[in-house]
């Protein structure tokens, strides 16, 4: 029987499992945890962010964001460029201990990204990122009405 329900949360919890282990798995030499992956990775491929944006790119709430960017900031891999601002509104930039980091994870990302895909062909992988976006703002769109009821 094909039991879409069972197919669809299965698959999705365990792809996110699986890259919560990868995140852990490639920060170990670093010691640091699967969370600070991804602060990282985007302040390396855009060279600095807020934490107001850091926070969207990386589809955490602003309270794992706080946490990371203390963690990550106490063990030198970032940097403040204005202390006098808000800490959510001042950019961010990594160290030179945060952009080795960044540099090794960009290369590990790409090479997970290759094997994690193995098989798809370019138009494959368009429709299946498409379908994901659409799903999960249909989904967001049904918590949020789901809320004004």
């Amino acid at each position: 029987m094909n039991d879409r329900f069972q197919s669809f949360t299965v698959l999705i919890t365990k792809i996110a499992r699986n890259i919560k282990r990868i995140k852990t798995e490639e920060m170990k030499e670093f010691d640091l945890k699967g969370p600070h992956v991804s602060c990282i990775y985007y302040l390396y491929k855009e060279n600095g962010l807020t934490a107001t944006k850091l926070k969207e790119m990386c589809g955490e709430d602003k309270a794992a964001i706080s946490r990371s960017i203390d963690f990550l900031e106490q063990n030198g891999f970032i940097y403040s460029l204005d202390d006098k601002k808000k800490k959510y509104n001042a950019v961010l930039r990594l160290t030179k201990k945060g952009e080795s980091a960044g540099a090794l994870l960009a290369n590990k990302i790409d090479g997970v990204l290759e094997k994690a895909s193995a098989g798809l062909t370019e138009e494959n992988r368009k429709i299946l990122y498409q379908s994901l976006y659409l799903i999960s703002n249909n989904l967001d769109n049904l918590i949020d009405n789901n809320k004004n009821e």
